[in-house]
C-alpha cells in the first residue's frame, strides 16, 4: 500500500528519538488542563483521547492535591512510524482551600475528563453572649 504522502528516512533516527526526549525540553507527554475556579467549585478539565476510563484512568485527593494519573499500553505490534505517546501520564494540583473532598465527581467525556472540586462556603460568625454572674 503507498502513503498519500511520501515519507522521508531519516539518517540518524536515534538522533531524532534524542531530541524527542521530555528530559531534553521539558515534559511533552504531560496532559493537558483547564481550570475554572468559582465561589461554589474548583472544576478541571484534562484532555485524555483514547483513554478507557474505568479502567485506565485514576484520580486522587489527597493533602491539598488533586492527582491524575492515565495509562497507555502499547499495542502488541510495533509500527514503522508512530507519534503517539504510551506510558502513565500524572498531574497534580493543589487544590483550593477549603475544598471538600469527599464529594469531589468526575466525569468522562468525548475524551475530556471533568473533575469538579466543590468548595464549602466559609462559616459566617456567630456571636457569643456573656451572660452575668
Amino acid at each position: 500500500m503507498t502513503s498519500i504522502l511520501p515519507r522521508r528516512r531519516v539518517v540518524f533516527p536515534g538522533l531524532i528519538d534524542w531530541l524527542d526526549n521530555p528530559w531534553l525540553f521539558g515534559e511533552r507527554n504531560a496532559m493537558r488542563l483547564e481550570e475554572n475556579v468559582t465561589k461554589d467549585a474548583y472544576v478541571l478539565r484534562a484532555e485524555l483521547p483514547g483513554f478507557d476510563p474505568d479502567e485506565h484512568i485514576h484520580i486522587t485527593a489527597e493533602a491539598g492535591m488533586l492527582t491524575i494519573t492515565a495509562e497507555r499500553e502499547a499495542g502488541p505490534e510495533e509500527p514503522e512510524h508512530s507519534e503517539f505517546r504510551y506510558g502513565t501520564f500524572c498531574r497534580s494540583v493543589s487544590l483550593p482551600e477549603r475544598a471538600d473532598t469527599a464529594k469531589i465527581t468526575a466525569r468522562y467525556v468525548n475524551g475530556i475528563l471533568e473533575v469538579t472540586v466543590p468548595i464549602e462556603q466559609p462559616s459566617k460568625p456567630v456571636e457569643i453572649k456573656v451572660g452575668k454572674g
